[in-house]
């Protein structure tokens, strides 16, 4: 175990409190001349604008509602050391409901104290100096963007500050967008620069001496699968039926589950319970397993899977395991195709280790998606019996990069996930997930909450944006930088 000590000393989160608060940019100079590679690039602008787009119809999750997002697209601009100059993007919806829950602030407060956080993020960003990696410079770049959320928040007199993992959700933009200018100045797709021809530094500087002559490619496939099958989300507020349907939209869009699973040929679902009801939730989950069952039969289909999302609910483990033996007992072909479950109980790991998941887990495997911050957080959820985690470029593709090694290396399982990623963020996003061997499948769900959002994009990229027979076509993705040509 002496390893996990270097990991959690240097982790990605923790480097925060290194640095004091007055810090310059010229002082940001961790990589010097020596080694230096003419690949190696340096930021010459960044910058963002948002877009705010209303959902088609409203997404339940967490006990909450949400019916509006916004989207943050960060573009730069940079220059490698051999004199190539770039554009890359990056874009990201905020989602506060995830990254920013607080019983204390609006959701309007939270989305504009992301926004402020955001402004002061592209000032650190373009006053960082030097020339490196993509890595690199977001590992440079981190320890203040914790910083600046600590000072944003006593700016704002937030009650509840900006957590990690809103910080890393509001920098996610700017970490993409990074990766994106310079694998499009490499005139490469941004995976296929994550090896020594690329990197200066191997694994070691960031997660201690056991990855030394470790780089990030040996824990990726070297080419994107070629297609993933899609995954459907099933919000606590969809309806399921036309009984259900209350207020149907008629745009031409499907609205029931049964015409969502004819329309996109569905074989794998996410479904959104609450952890608040259980009776509530085992009806739901008894009660979607009966229309997709006979959905399915209809169509001739024998194989699908499902995936349970508490959004940490529960109130404890013990409500998660009776869920589960009363789910075996009712829908016993039903449980038997619950892929695993994301992070039925609090995100805060530390705070609760009495929730620990060996028990539940040999029921069904169990992940951390909110927890998920940092390396540290990842081993803790292991000790405690969790089976793996949740990894998506909507908490900072870098980051996740990093995790995604750790995991490679202990051996612990990792899937993918979605905030309703709409266009360039889904095809960005995809990118990750299509590299990582043991995610499957793979969420859009825009496609049902923000279609006006994709439809640019379906002509562009067809097999992505329009499914017929459950398989999204990854391998369109494979383009220059995170795969979406030009800025």
């Amino acid at each position: 175990m002496a390893q996990y000590k270097k990991i959690t000393r240097r982790g990605f989160v923790n480097r925060a409190g290194t640095l004091a608060a007055g810090v310059l940019a010229s002082d940001f100079g961790i990589l010097n001349a020596a080694g230096r590679k003419q690949s190696d690039a340096r930021i010459e602008h960044i910058s963002i604008s948002y877009d705010d787009y209303e959902f088609r119809t409203p997404v339940g999750f967490a006990g909450t509602v949400m019916d509006r997002a916004t989207m943050a697209t960060v573009r730069c601009s940079l220059r490698t050391l051999g004199g190539r100059v770039a554009e890359g993007f990056g874009t990201i919806p905020f989602n506060q409901v995830f990254s920013f829950p607080s019983k204390k602030l609006t959701k309007e407060v939270r989305n504009g104290a992301m926004k402020a956080l955001a402004a002061e993020l592209v000032k650190i960003t373009n006053g960082y100096p030097e020339y490196g990696h993509p890595v690199d410079i977001n590992w440079d770049l981190v320890p203040r963007y914790f910083m600046a959320a600590v000072d944003v928040s006593k700016r704002l007199g937030l009650v509840d500050p900006i957590p990690k993992l809103c910080t890393l959700v509001t920098a996610a933009a700017f970490d993409a967008a990074i990766h994106d200018a310079y694998g499009k100045a490499q005139e490469l797709n941004a995976f296929d620069t994550y090896g020594p021809e690329f990197m200066k530094y191997d694994l070691s500087r960031y997660l201690g001496p056991a990855y030394k002559g470790d780089y990030l490619n040996r824990y990726l496939l070297t080419k994107p699968k070629e297609q993933m099958p899609l995954c459907h989300l099933i919000s606590a507020v969809d309806p399921i039926e036309d009984a259900d349907n209350q207020k149907p939209i008629r745009d031409g869009l499907p609205e029931t589950l049964p015409e969502w699973i004819k329309h996109n040929g569905l074989l794998e679902f996410k479904i959104k319970v609450n952890g608040t009801d259980l009776n509530w939730d085992i009806e739901r989950v008894t009660h979607i397993d009966r229309v997709v069952t006979r959905t399915q039969e209809y169509r001739g289909v024998k194989d699908w899977k499902y995936i349970l999302d508490f959004n940490e609910k529960c109130p404890h483990v013990d409500y998660f395991i009776e869920v589960c033996r009363r789910l075996k007992e009712k829908i016993p072909a039903g449980f038997d195709r619950i892929r695993y479950t994301e992070q039925p109980t609090s995100r805060d790991l530390q705070a609760h280790p009495e929730n620990r998941m060996h028990e539940a887990a040999k029921l069904c495997p169990v992940v951390i998606d909110e927890s998920v911050i940092d390396v540290e957080s990842l081993l803790l959820a292991r000790k405690q019996g969790w089976t793996g985690a949740v990894v998506k470029s909507q908490k900072g593709l870098t980051h996740m990069l990093l995790i995604t090694a750790v995991a490679g290396r202990e051996k612990i399982f990792l899937c993918g996930g979605d905030m309703s990623c709409p266009g360039a963020a889904l095809i960005q996003t995809a990118n990750l997930q299509a590299r990582v061997a043991s995610i499957n499948p793979l969420e859009a769900n825009a496609r049902q909450y923000l279609p006006a959002a994709n439809k640019s994009w379906e002509p562009r990229f067809p097999g992505m944006f329009r499914v017929a027979d459950g398989m999204l076509r990854t391998r369109e993705i494979n383009g220059p930088g995170l795969g979406v040509p030009g800025a």
